[in-house]
């Protein structure tokens, strides 16, 4: 049997369907599996045993130049020649479920009252009831096993295996002997789902360990050295991509950053962390014994997201320390 699962962006969301991969594969190990994502992210996949081919589309392309759909049109067209006995769109937008349809005529989906973008439901045979509001990695646990008979438990997903690989990278050179290995996640795609680098200069002081700042855009750049110059325990890291940041951040002691795909890295990868939420639901991730949160005050709702909820500030650095020092010496 040949399925395609259609995961296009964004990382995180990708982390947190991934996880239902070695649950399916250990349910019917011949099954094979091809992942549909957008190439920007291809590289979250990539050495995933469970995954036999990933398959790169760039409808990102489209905003800027219209004449990009012909060609993504016929890339998924071609990828429709494997001829899949199942689709499963596990994102739950339009564009994810036209792409699901241009693959095969057996698609699994979101139900209308489950997703966001209730039309797209209309392009699936089978659809999955979950709440919109309930865990996202269970959300995405459900619509990727229900389809193919299999289910996949809380408890389960609690006891996985790291399912994030890389390969050695040049960047471990910046990891210490001596010292805790700490990464800082400081960015994420809305300011006020960022931490305030001044919280971050006096949490890495507070910590007195090998502090690493991974960044992804100028902005953070430049904030990652305004960092590094407020506190000598900062180290600003070179510029990785997708394998040298899985690569760094698995080596690590300890992962603190924004809810961003960087930092739900190290839930697959089995790295303690602490992930700080402004104006995004906590229910994004799992809480467990290494993978902690912190949250605001905010009442976040679900449905309307508040960007302008910069609540994230009140987050005080203390409360950071003690998850930290536990994570890091019990």
């Amino acid at each position: 049997m040949k399925i395609a699962i259609v995961k296009l962006s964004a990382m995180g969301d990708i982390i947190h369907a991934m996880v239902a991969l070695q649950y399916i594969k250990k349910a019917n190990p011949s099954l094979e599996i091809d992942w549909i994502v957008e190439k920007g992210f291809a590289k979250v996949l990539e050495g995933n045993p469970d995954i036999d081919t990933i398959l790169p589309v760039n409808l990102k392309a489209i905003k800027q130049d219209k004449k990009q759909f012909f060609n993504q049109l016929s890339t998924v067209k071609k990828y429709a020649n494997t001829q899949y006995d199942l689709v499963i769109d596990a994102q739950g937008l339009l564009k994810s479920a036209i792409v699901a349809k241009l693959l095969g005529k057996n698609r699994a989906g979101f139900s209308k009252r489950s997703i966001r973008e209730g039309i797209a439901a209309s392009f699936y045979t089978h659809k999955v009831d979950i709440e919109y509001a309930a865990n996202t990695i269970d959300r995405n646990a459900k619509v990727m096993s229900e389809p193919l008979g299999i289910t996949i438990t809380p408890k389960m997903i609690l006891n996985k295996e790291v399912f994030l690989y890389y390969e050695d990278d040049t960047v471990f050179s910046v990891l210490s002997r001596e010292k805790k290995n700490i990464i800082f996640i400081i960015g994420s795609t809305w300011p006020s789902r960022n931490y305030p680098k001044e919280k971050f200069a006096k949490l890495a002081d507070a910590l007195e360990e090998n502090v690493l700042i991974a960044w992804g855009s100028a902005t953070e750049k430049e904030d990652a050295e305004w960092i590094a110059n407020h506190s000598k325990f900062v180290t600003v890291l070179p510029q990785i991509n997708l394998n040298g940041l899985k690569a760094i951040i698995g080596k690590s002691d300890l992962l603190i950053g924004n809810d961003t795909g960087p930092t739900h890295m190290a839930w697959g990868l089995n790295v303690p962390s602490i992930t700080i939420f402004g104006p995004t639901p906590v229910n994004r991730v799992y809480v467990t014994p290494i993978n902690k949160v912190i949250t605001s005050s905010s009442e976040v709702n679900h449905y309307k997201l508040n960007k302008n909820d910069f609540s994230i500030k009140e987050v005080e650095v203390d409360e950071i320390v003690k998850i930290a020092k536990d994570l890091l010496y019990d």
